[in-house]
């Protein structure tokens, strides 16, 4: 006996009546028989009336995906991913093949291909993971659960998806090599059969079959929507005859190379060739923006003909009648709302979806980073003069390069350290460029030379690019806004992994950009060098007594002016000098630290990007109150802390290489502690700390605090730093409050951006050219008024600030 159903779900409000009546009466695309009985062949038994007969003997008929060898693998959560996971482009690549391995974490992946931007520390089978313990002594991981997945799985080529649903397919290619996530599970199929497989999951009816099992729930509700990997292994699949296998995996292998194809303009890919801009050919940048767009059209156009022709032979295979395919195509099945919110609710956490670029803005700043990256050695100029072909396409279970294709690398395919012979461009091999016209080393000229090599008519491709980024020129562009569109560009899964440093005084009026991947502890001290910012420092002094001289006794208003903003410079060069000499003692880099570790001892030197220099302080702060006593920069700076805590944490004793003195394993295969006496450890300590480190250390932490913005953080209680700072801050590492202290380099950026407005500048006019808060600018002002060094005029609305003679408020 049948039930009559009647799907009134779709139906507008005002329309649900209307239907009802003409379901009732009689035949409508609204009413449905269907036997109960026959819900219980889909797993979980889900109301499923609205699909056939046909639909549901499928569960019945056909196999489950998990048989004949095929299984669905749940993966790894670190349970510390900021500790464990970092992005590729973040680590050495020389020493990334014994540690750092390619994750598939989940999130918004593409169907088919999709490149895999992160790697897990994974040194001697996740020892560290393995080992890290929350207070109760039990693995934070869920590392404990995988033995089998990690020894017979782990390294694997497979399909990963996301198990947060999707709207359309969402399988990908994995290549061998690589580890994956709780959130990224693997399917794993027979080898050889990988893209018949890849093609088949990719379908529509696979994806419908599986949401038919799905629990109904909405985002924030109690119930999470997710693809489990239960769900996946019971979907019936049919059988693949040679013939249809080979159709599907010609498909798949075409759109994996498709999606490819458009990533190679992407460089924080491993697919990355070169820009957008310049693997296509025109005569302005628009144009050749234009022609990008008309490749990625045709791609799209091509990859949608590929996807029909795969769903037309998954129909067939499952024999489905043209009638379930319309209610399949139209929305007679699951309804797509909750998938749609929780997918919404995911995409806001997680900004890991492929970028194709469709516009000549950001192709235009594509272009402009690259450059930069071979001004610095990290891109090789020759893919585009043509001096060098690019490398055939691997295939799609190859494993991933350590080095993009794009990228400057030797025979052995990690990156030079040195200019190769015949090379058409020189490059810095300690790895900074300065932004100072006619210096050596400018970054603008080191850039304009990369222009130069590529373009044939690149002095007007060079003016077209400042007028399309609406700037008088790319010097002010490089100089006040590339450095957060880089952050922005090197950020993923809540990451941010700059790879070009630019440390500058606080206006932004001299930069020095450091490539990081190239640094080492010599660099800031190489910075302060006579022919750096030693000698730069000593040439403004020299051009500002030149300048006091020629005014003489009565100089005028001009002069007086001229004056006055090369003092500011040569404060703020000052300044900055100061801060490098203050923190070169003790900089350490090293990439397994990640580059925010790395960077958080320099917090100081980017007050020109108060966000940054939030994030930078935040995970200072975190440092020094031993949260990240697994860095090596813990043990460089704090290692009579770290060595002792190396007593009590396995985990942190295999960081820091000195497992074997702590712990030992005893018979039944369980570490113990080993019995070290103290002497022992003291010794361990004293081959760690240098007393020039500790010197500058304490130097460092007495330092007054510059004023330092929240930066995008609405959510925090207040506007202080020193709020978020981790009360477990020994008291004497503590610095004065920033409410109490306005520092020098902000105050001249207050009086440089006051000099620059010739009638008296506005409290609006200081903001924009400065970035500071409304806080940071009433103490600034306060202090610069109390000194006498700015004076106010008019009222309200009305009023001006000046800089000029000292005196009282007119």
């Amino acid at each position: 006996m049948k039930t009559v159903f009647i799907r009134a779900i779709e139906a507008p409000v005002s329309e649900k009546a209307s239907l009802l009546r003409e379901a009732i009466r009689g035949a409508s695309p609204a009413r449905f028989e269907a036997s109960i009985t026959t819900f219980g062949q889909i797993p979980r038994a889900p109301f499923a009336y609205w699909v056939s007969e046909r639909v549901r003997h499928l569960f019945s008929d056909l196999a489950s995906f998990a048989s004949s060898g095929r299984t669905v693998k749940q993966g790894l959560a670190t349970a510390d991913d900021f500790r464990f996971l970092r992005l590729w482009s973040e680590v050495d690549p020389r020493g990334a093949s014994e540690r750092w391995f390619a994750f598939a974490k989940g999130g918004r992946l593409s169907p088919f291909y999709a490149d895999l931007y992160l790697v897990v520390n994974w040194a001697r089978n996740g020892l560290e993971i393995q080992n890290n313990l929350n207070e109760r002594g039990g693995v934070r991981s869920n590392v404990w659960m995988l033995r089998d997945t990690a020894t017979n799985y782990f390294l694997r080529r497979g399909l990963t998806y996301p198990a947060r649903p999707h709207s359309a397919g969402w399988f990908a290619a994995v290549p061998a090599g690589c580890l994956f996530g709780h959130n990224g599970p693997m399917a794993f199929v027979e080898r050889g059969c990988e893209l018949a497989w890849l093609a088949l999951l990719n379908s529509r009816v696979f994806h419908f079959l599986v949401q038919l099992m799905m629990s109904r729930g909405h985002a924030g509700s109690g119930q999470t929507l997710t693809y489990e990997v239960g769900m996946i292994a019971a979907t019936p699949i049919p059988l693949l005859n040679p013939g249809a296998a080979n159709e599907l995996a010609e498909r798949a292998l075409r759109s994996w190379s498709l999606k490819r194809r458009l990533d190679t303009s992407n460089e924080t890919s491993h697919a990355f060739l070169l820009p957008a801009l310049l693997q296509v050919h025109a005569d302005r940048l628009t144009a050749r923006a234009q022609a990008w767009e008309a490749v990625t059209a045709t791609t799209q156009a091509e990859l949608e003909r590929l996807a029909a022709e795969i769903d037309d032979h998954a129909y067939r295979l499952y024999e489905l009648s043209a009638e379930d395919r319309k209610r399949i195509e139209e929305g007679f099945g699951v309804s797509t709302e909750n998938v749609r919110a929780e997918q919404e609710e995911g995409d806001a956490n997680d900004s890991d979806e492929e970028i194709v670029e469709l516009d000549a803005l950001p192709m235009l700043i594509s272009l402009l980073s690259w450059s930069v990256g071979v001004a610095l050695g990290r891109f090789d100029v020759c893919l585009a003069t043509g001096e060098r072909a690019a490398p055939p396409e691997p295939e799609p279970f190859d494993p991933l390069p350590a080095c993009a294709p794009g990228m400057l690398t030797g025979v052995d395919g990690f990156p030079l350290r040195v200019h190769p012979e015949g090379y058409p461009l020189s490059f810095p091999i300690d790895g900074f460029l300065v932004d100072d016209p006619g210096h050596p080393r400018d970054l603008v000229d080191a850039v304009r030379a990369v222009f130069e090599a590529v373009f044939d008519d690149a002095n007007a491709r060079w003016h077209e690019a400042a007028e399309l980024l609406g700037v008088a020129d790319l010097r002010t562009w490089y100089a006040t806004q590339f450095f957060e569109l880089h952050i922005k560009r090197y950020s993923k899964s809540r990451r941010k992994a700059p790879i070009y440093w630019q440390l500058a005084t606080a206006s932004g009026s001299y930069s020095v950009w450091i490539y990081i991947h190239r640094a080492t502890s010599d660099t800031l001290f190489r910075l302060l060098e006579a022919d750096v910012l030693g000698g730069k420092l000593d040439h403004e002094k020299s051009k500002l007594d030149s300048l006091t001289q020629e005014a003489g006794a009565n100089p005028s208003a001009a002069a007086r002016r001229e004056i006055e903003l090369q003092e500011i410079f040569v404060g703020e060069l000052s300044a900055l000098r100061t801060e490098i000499a203050r923190v070169a003692p003790l900089w350490k880099p090293n990439l397994d630290d990640g580059v925010i570790l790395n960077f958080a001892p320099l917090w100081r030197l980017v007050p020109q990007s108060r966000s940054w220099q939030a994030e930078c302080k935040k995970a200072w702060d975190k440092l020094v109150s031993g949260e990240y006593d697994w860095a090596h920069l813990a043990m460089h700076l704090w290692p009579e802390r770290v060595v002792l805590k190396c007593i009590d944490d396995r985990s942190l004793a295999i960081a820091h290489g000195l497992e074997e003195v702590f712990w030992h394993e005893d018979a039944s295969g369980t570490w113990q502690k080993q019995q070290v006496d103290e002497t022992t450890v003291q010794k361990l300590i004293d081959e760690r700390t240098s007393a020039t480190v500790k010197a500058a250390l304490k130097d460092l932490l007495s330092a007054a605090t510059p004023a330092v913005s929240k930066g995008r953080k609405p959510k925090a209680k207040s506007s202080s730093p020193q709020s978020a700072a981790p009360k477990s801050v020994p008291t004497a590492a503590r610095a004065p409050t920033a409410e109490a202290i306005v520092d020098e380099a902000t105050l001249n950026a207050v009086k440089a951006a006051i000099a620059r407005v010739a009638g008296g500048a506005s409290k609006a006019d200081v903001l924009t050219a400065t970035g500071l808060s409304d806080t940071d600018w009433n103490k600034a002002v306060a202090v610069l008024l109390d000194r006498g060094d700015v004076i106010r005029s008019g009222q309200k609305r009305g009023t001006r600030y000046h800089v000029g003679t000292h005196g009282e408020d007119r």
